[in-house]
């Protein structure tokens, strides 16, 4: 299984690669990451965020006065189930 900050990397390099510039965070229990995201983005792009994001454990996708932000989650533990 791959570490958390393994997952982080790659889908910083996939979100990058993708023509994204995401900004990573490390917090306690978690690593997020975010995106601005264009306001007129093409259906392509949005097929391959929602797909990029789709890998993390926690996404969401917020708007506001400056814009839209997607944003990630990998938590760096597994939750009890």
């Amino acid at each position: 299984m791959c570490s958390t900050e393994a997952r982080a990397h790659e889908l910083v390099a996939r979100l990058t690669a993708a023509g994204f510039t995401p900004r990573l965070q490390d917090q306690a229990d978690r690593i997020a990451i975010e995106v601005d995201v264009p306001d007129l983005p093409s259906s392509a792009s949005w097929h391959e965020l929602f797909g990029l994001l789709g890998t993390a454990d926690e996404w969401g996708l917020d708007s506001g006065a400056n814009g839209r932000t997607a944003r990630a989650a990998l938590q760096k533990k597994t939750p009890a189930t």
